[in-house]
């Protein structure tokens, strides 16, 4: 008889991942971070079954995107830009009139960025429900809060805490 000292290695196999819901309150975030925060949470990443071409990830809605932080002179500077599919049809805005008009757009374009760029990617990205004021419409999922003001890592240590 051997006995085999390698570990196995587990494989996530789609539709055997169980899917949270978290709700991620936005108000005095700054952008780029809690962006990348909620990308690792879409991908997977944070959970120890983690497979790359399986989708891991759990739901994530965000609530007060209107109150999302952004630091700098990025709102005057930076501007994003789309294509009409008319001649002469590239447009600009700027981040500061986006953020006025559409708050939501604003952290879906830098959340959409941090995720990889194939075909998954579509399927995470539906699983980011987000939302410009305190109210959401997804109570029936029953979603569990998290606390990412201090980063991934303290909420999701603090979202164990209080699940156990």
């Amino acid at each position: 008889m051997t006995v085999s000292l390698i570990a196995k290695t587990t494989v996530a196999k789609k539709g055997s991942v169980q899917q949270r819901w978290l709700l991620a309150d936005a108000s005095d975030l700054v952008l780029g971070r809690l962006a990348s925060d909620i990308a690792v949470i879409l991908m997977g990443k944070h959970k120890a079954i983690y497979t790359p071409h399986v989708d891991t990830g759990d739901f994530v809605i965000v609530i007060n995107a209107a109150k999302i932080r952004v630091t700098g002179k990025k709102l005057d500077q930076e501007v994003q830009d789309y294509y009409t599919h008319y001649p002469g049809g590239r447009k600009e805005v700027s981040w500061r009139k986006l953020h006025q008009k559409h708050p939501e757009k604003l952290l879906h374009l830098a959340v959409r960025r941090m995720l990889p760029k194939n075909k998954l990617a579509a399927k995470m990205l539906k699983k980011l429900k987000i939302c410009p004021g305190p109210k959401h419409e997804h109570q029936a999922q029953q979603p569990v809060a998290i606390d990412l003001s201090e980063g991934l890592a303290a909420g999701l240590q603090k979202l164990a805490a209080s699940v156990s």
